[in-house]
Parts: C-alpha cells; sequence; structure tokens
C-alpha cells in the first residue's frame, strides 16, 4: 500500500486543505498518517477524521524579541529528531505539508530520508515556515498567479486551494428551512471566521433596516458576538458559529460577504457565489489578506471593500452593485482554472511516488 504523511498546524486554515485530500487519498489506497504538534489546533481535527496521529515538539520562528526565541530553536531541533524517527519507522513514499511552524521540521526530516515533499503556500506571498521549506521540495502549489514569481520556477504549480467536496454538495431549500428564511428573496451570507469582526458586525446592523427591504440576511457573527435585541427581527438571523449545516447557507446565499482568508475565498470561488470581500486590516495582520481580496478583485471574483472604507453607507452600496453585477462575477469565476485542486494535487502526489 502506498503511504502518504499529512503536515501542517497553528490554525485550521493549515488542517482543512490537508482533509480535503483525504478522501481522494483513501480511494486511491493510501494509508495516510498526519504529523503536527502535541497540543495545536490540528490534533482535534485530525482525530476528529479519525486519521493516525503523531505529534512533534513545535517552536516559532519570530521577527521580534522575545525570550523564547532562546528556546524555541532547542523545541525545534526536538521536533526534527522526532520528525526523523516517525519517518524512519513510517516510510512514507511522500509528504504533503500545508505549513505553519510545526511543518519545518516534518519537511526538512523528509528531505534528510530522501522522501519527496509537496508543499502548498495559500498566501500571496510565503509565509515564514514555507519559504524554509522551499529548497526541500520537489512542488510548490499556490492558490495566486501573483505569487508564482516569488517561487522557483521548476518548482511551482498553480492548483488553487483543495476544497472539502461536502462543501458544495449543500441544499439551497434545505438552507432556507434551517434559517427559517423565504424563498421570495435573496439572501445574503455574511462569514467573518470563528472569531468574527466586531467592524464587519456594526456596519452590517447599522444598515439592517434599509437592507431588510430587499434581503434576507444569514449572519455568522462569531462567539460571543450575538446581538440579543435583533433575535426575532424577521429576515435576519444570527449564530456565533455553525458547523454541518454550513455547506446548505452557502447554498442558500445570493451574495456572501467574507473576510478575505485564503481557504475561505477558495472556497467562495469553488461555489460560485458572487462576493464581497472585507480583508483584514494591515494594523492588524501582516496584510496578506489585502493583496488575496485584491487579487480576487483584479480577476473578477470578487468585490473589494477595505476595513479602512468601511462603513453603513459604503457597504450598502457594495451589496447594491454587487448584487446588480452578480451574473458577472458567476461567468468570471466558471471561467476559473482552479477550481480542480484536489485532483490536480493528488496527480502530482501519484506522479512523485510512481518515479
Amino acid at each position: 500500500m502506498k503511504k502518504i504523511i499529512l503536515t501542517g498546524g497553528g490554525t485550521a486554515g493549515h488542517v482543512t486543505p490537508n482533509l480535503a485530500l483525504v478522501p481522494s487519498l483513501k480511494d486511491r489506497n493510501y494509508d495516510i498518517h498526519y504529523i503536527g504538534s502535541y497540543q495545536g489546533i490540528e490534533r482535534k481535527l485530525i482525530e476528529g477524521a479519525g486519521i493516525p496521529y503523531d505529534g512533534i515538539s513545535s517552536g516559532k520562528f519570530r521577527r521580534y524579541f522575545d525570550f523564547k526565541n532562546f528556546s524555541d530553536p532547542f523545541r525545534v531541533l526536538k521536533g526534527y529528531w522526532e520528525a526523523l524517527r516517525l519517518i524512519k519507522n513510517y516510510k512514507p513514499d511522500v509528504v504533503f505539508s500545508k505549513g505553519g511552524f510545526v511543518a519545518v521540521p516534518v519537511v526538512l526530516a523528509a528531505k534528510h530520508c530522501k522522501v519527496p515533499v509537496i508543499i502548498h503556500e495559500s498566501d500571496m506571498t510565503p509565509g515564514l515556515a514555507n519559504r524554509l521549506s522551499i529548497s526541500s521540495a520537489e512542488k510548490i502549489c499556490c492558490n495566486f498567479p501573483e505569487t508564482l514569481p516569488y517561487l522557483p520556477k521548476e518548482k511551482a504549480v498553480l492548483t488553487g486551494s483543495p476544497i472539502r467536496k461536502e462543501l458544495l454538495m449543500g441544499d439551497r431549500q434545505t438552507g432556507l428551512n434551517y434559517a427559517r428564511l423565504s424563498a421570495n428573496r435573496p439572501v445574503i451570507l455574511i462569514i467573518g471566521g470563528s472569531l468574527g469582526s466586531v467592524t464587519v458586525n456594526t456596519a452590517l446592523r447599522g444598515i439592517l433596516p434599509k437592507l431588510l427591504k430587499n434581503y434576507q440576511v444569514i449572519h455568522i457573527c462569531g462567539k460571543g458576538n450575538l446581538d440579543e435585541s435583533l433575535i426575532g427581527m424577521e429576515g435576519y438571523v444570527q449564530y456565533e458559529y455553525v458547523d454541518t449545516p454550513l455547506k446548505h447557507l452557502f447554498a442558500a446565499a445570493d451574495l456572501m460577504i467574507s473576510r478575505a482568508g485564503a481557504n475561505s475565498i477558495c472556497e467562495i470561488l469553488a461555489l460560485r457565489k458572487p462576493n464581497i470581500l472585507i480583508p483584514l486590516s494591515a494594523a492588524a495582520s501582516r496584510g496578506d489578506q489585502i493583496l488575496n481580496a485584491r487579487s480576487f478583485a483584479k480577476q473578477g471574483f470578487s468585490s473589494l471593500l477595505e476595513e479602512e472604507n468601511l462603513t453603513g453607507d459604503s457597504l450598502l452600496q457594495a451589496i447594491s452593485e454587487t448584487f446588480a453585477n452578480r451574473q458577472a462575477f458567476i461567468s468570471k469565476m466558471e471561467k476559473s482554472e482552479l477550481h480542480n485542486a484536489v485532483d490536480t494535487i493528488i496527480d502530482m502526489i501519484e506522479s512523485l511516488v510512481q518515479n
């Protein structure tokens, strides 16, 4: 049986693309093993999917002063020796890394053992962990055309991000029934990540009286962000978090408003939903969401509303214009070549295993 090690961790975004590959890997008779950190978010997600998991020591590479900068190199070194032992015992045919600092010692150990490595970079510019891994990789997958110049030409492949197929299998009527909304008016779905966005939530709620004249709103507002004064408002429903029914809410949506994390926007692209992206501001991030959103806007997939320009009026205008031009956005998304990331990456894995 063919064997593969998946790795990546630190955030859910470093795990869900790996999980998207699992059904196709199983269909091709791969024995799958995962290496992550001892107690990172990846452990719960991977073990919940029934995949064998091993944790290793992990440290962070910081660009700023912190006393942990003196101890973390030893944790990374320990992680390297642990990964080396696991790879020697498991003897994988290939390693696929989604990034995050826990993946670096795994990738380096795989190179030492002469196991081919594929890494995937979600954002426009490679993060530090993936930059440290590039020299050890056979192939580097990416989401954006603008990323290609940052990567070695002979290794770079524009694939898009692997998307869980179940997200594409939602039912519109089931979503409407779940949210207790009507099929007679268009639905806007707002999703701001697991923690939500106070800025987006405030701007949206400020225009609800105007918005609900023409639309219905499903608002996934993040943990602790429910507004009890709005409970029961006709045409508006709010949730802190949605898990299994999310695919049905996606299917019910006629327009989406979202942050611009790489995995989130690739899901929107796969769903072909007209959308408005409100990226996390540069003051609160390294600016990757802004670059992601600008790329999607440039390709005609999305409307862009930067957080610095977000007001109730600007949001209302963006909604009106995007909905009016929704078919143009759908047409652009339908022409995209980035819908088959799972198949493209699986074929790449197979080619390395066969070599």
